[in-house]
């Protein structure tokens, strides 16, 4: 198992792919955590002047700040996992792996370990750009950044663990659909369309929103505990998720897609 853990750590650090994701992301979450911070900061007055304008107490801003890391960038460790296996199907470098460690699960295991650390090292670049650009915005505009509350770094620990689940969530997702092209526009249709379109409609009454809160998105919301669509969501009376429930939930979801993936695609003959 070390070996195959060695193995597929350099597989990951000898390509670009991985910090392509990681500067992508960097850029991504932190111009919505300042977006964030700025609007409910700088323009707090005026937004609260307005009723129909979007509202937030101001003990709820730093974390809805902080939390746009998984909120908007959590798919990007989900396309790392995912690319993680397909690439190898598509350029066949899972034959010699496979040769030399004949237990597919043995290999299967390594990539899910070695791509949850992954996904850990995403949430801290993304923490480390939101924590850098938000706080500052939220103190010049005259906002608690809440930086010296343990509830704070809580978030932050949530945060990474929510991005490690969501890499090994990849892992599965690449395990069952192998073809590349496939497998990246089911992640990005779901993820930016279908799930956004479910959680809109399943909140506009109370039993479909009861339904909604165990989807993907919002189970990942809810370990976090912030995001900036759970904060303004409206409809269905439905409590969210306990930060923990949230947690199974995620890590249920990345069970069962490695476990079908492991016992259908990953176990066919390759060439």
């Amino acid at each position: 198992m070390i070996a195959a853990l060695r193995s597929e750590t350099l597989k990951l650090t000898s390509t670009r792919l991985w910090w392509v994701l990681v500067l992508i992301m960097v850029g991504y979450v932190g111009f919505t955590a300042a977006l964030l911070a700025g609007l409910f900061g700088a323009l707090g007055d005026q937004l609260a002047a307005q009723p129909d304008a979007p509202q937030l107490p101001p003990e709820m801003i730093p974390p809805v700040v902080y939390s746009a890391v998984t909120a908007v960038g959590y798919v990007f460790p989900l396309i790392l996992g995912t690319l993680a296996i397909t690439s190898e199907v598509r350029y066949q470098t899972l034959t010699p792996t496979f040769l030399a460690q004949p237990r597919r699960g043995r290999v299967l295991a390594a990539k899910l370990v070695v791509l949850a650390g992954a996904g850990a090292v995403f949430g801290v670049f993304g923490l480390i750009v939101t924590l850098g650009l938000g706080a500052p915005i939220l103190t010049a505009t005259g906002n608690d950044a809440a930086l010296g509350e343990s509830a704070t770094w809580a978030l932050a620990g949530r945060v990474v663990l929510a991005m490690a689940l969501w890499a090994v969530i990849g892992v599965g997702v690449g395990s069952l659909i192998q073809n590349q092209v496939a497998a990246i526009i089911t992640v990005l249709a779901f993820t930016q369309f279908v799930e956004p379109i479910l959680r809109l409609g399943t909140s506009i009454w109370d039993w479909t929103a009861a339904v909604g809160r165990f989807l993907p998105g919002a189970a990942s919301d809810a370990l976090v505990g912030s995001s900036i669509f759970t904060s303004f969501a409206g409809g269905g009376s439905a409590d969210p998720l306990e930060w923990w429930q949230g947690g199974l939930v995620l890590l249920g979801v990345a069970a069962a897609v490695s476990i079908v993936g492991y016992l259908t695609a990953w176990r066919r003959d390759i060439t």
